[in-house]
């Protein structure tokens, strides 16, 4: 279920905005918007900064979560969006301007059981334009400590995907937070062959420590950050240097000013920034295209690619990749809606 967050201005202007949610999580979510709309009503929306410290140090008492970080992403979206329409610009202009035209994003995926599924799937997100796509191999559930067999598969799916997509296609290869270190490293080797572009989220993220051991096995590079929330979240990573990439979600984080935040923490270290946007929908990528603008070390979003067309009717003017690439709008506020 979707969260999108509606704040309409005493002089006639609305601002949108969205929360991450997950299944039996969005009641929840919901319920932090509607507490702190309490104190919002009444209050300058452009006071975004104040809105920002107020929820954190007072609301929360420094006190985060999933939840907690999505409602106070789905509102800071939203007064974004005000202060853009109320200023008559994009919001990356407010932020200091775009440092690029267009962003890259990847989609599609390669899904299937088998390794001639999973290559076939991949040629079809091809077809469609992109140049780099992601995929989950391992099968299910969710298991730290899984048969050998299916870390065998795993590997195979990716040769499949490699072998038929060719070596200039990136292969982006996503674990769910679902491993060992140990088995982590374990069919992290087993792929490092096929060239991944990245290995994503290979242990859950309050094991910092054991991400770290697997991106110190391996010779790809190692991707988190949907999973980790505030740019508090993230200084044990950048400490222990246990990321390549980080992939923090615009919409479970923070929020605008708080991704940029991030990156530019990142920046710091030399790592690169591809913001999370999968379980998302158009009010997230929107924002989440107006905040990479202004990013330096910005690699590629993850474009909602499964929801498309939902994402097409909810805007008015739809972000459409073309050929792996999304134009910048010039319209005021986060997008068009």
């Amino acid at each position: 279920n979707w969260v999108f967050v509606k704040i309409t201005t005493d002089n006639g202007i609305v601002g949108w905005g969205e929360a991450y949610t997950q299944l039996d999580r969005d009641t929840a979510i919901t319920a932090h918007i509607e507490e702190m709309k309490r104190y919002l009503i009444g209050r300058d929306p452009m006071q975004i900064g104040h809105f920002r410290h107020w929820a954190y140090e007072d609301m929360f008492l420094k006190r985060g979560s999933m939840d907690v970080y999505s409602a106070v992403s789905g509102l800071e979206i939203a007064m974004w969006d005000v202060t853009g329409k109320a200023l008559d610009q994009p919001v990356y202009n407010l932020l200091g301007g775009a440092v690029r035209p267009a962003l890259r994003v990847y989609g599609g995926g390669a899904a299937g059981n088998t390794p001639e599924e999973c290559a076939n799937s991949a040629l079809k997100s091809v077809k469609l334009g992109y140049d780099a796509l992601k995929f989950d191999p391992f099968p299910g559930p969710w298991r730290s400590f899984v048969d050998h067999a299916d870390l065998e598969l795993a590997a195979a799916k990716v040769g499949a995907v490699r072998e038929a997509v060719g070596p200039r296609v990136e292969i982006l290869v996503e674990v769910h937070r679902r491993l060992s270190p140990i088995e982590a490293i374990m069919v992290g080797r087993m792929i490092e062959k096929y060239r991944p572009y990245w290995f994503e989220e290979p242990c859950p993220p309050e094991n910092i420590r054991g991400i770290a051991e697997v991106k110190n096995a391996l010779n790809i590079p190692v991707t988190i950050g949907e999973a980790i929330y505030g740019r508090r979240g993230f200084v044990e990573v950048f400490e222990r240097r246990a990321a390549d990439y980080l992939n923090p979600d615009i919409s479970n984080t923070g929020g605008i000013l708080e991704i940029v935040q991030i990156a530019a923490m990142a920046e710091a270290y030399d790592m690169g920034i591809s913001p999370h946007g999968a379980n998302s929908a158009a009010i997230s990528f929107a924002a989440g295209v107006q905040a990479s603008a202004v990013i330096p070390n910005f690699l590629m979003y993850e474009y909602p690619h499964g929801l498309q067309d939902v994402c097409n009717k909810l805007m008015v003017k739809p972000l459409v990749p073309d050929q792996g690439y999304v134009e910048l709008p010039t319209d005021r506020g986060s997008a068009s809606r």
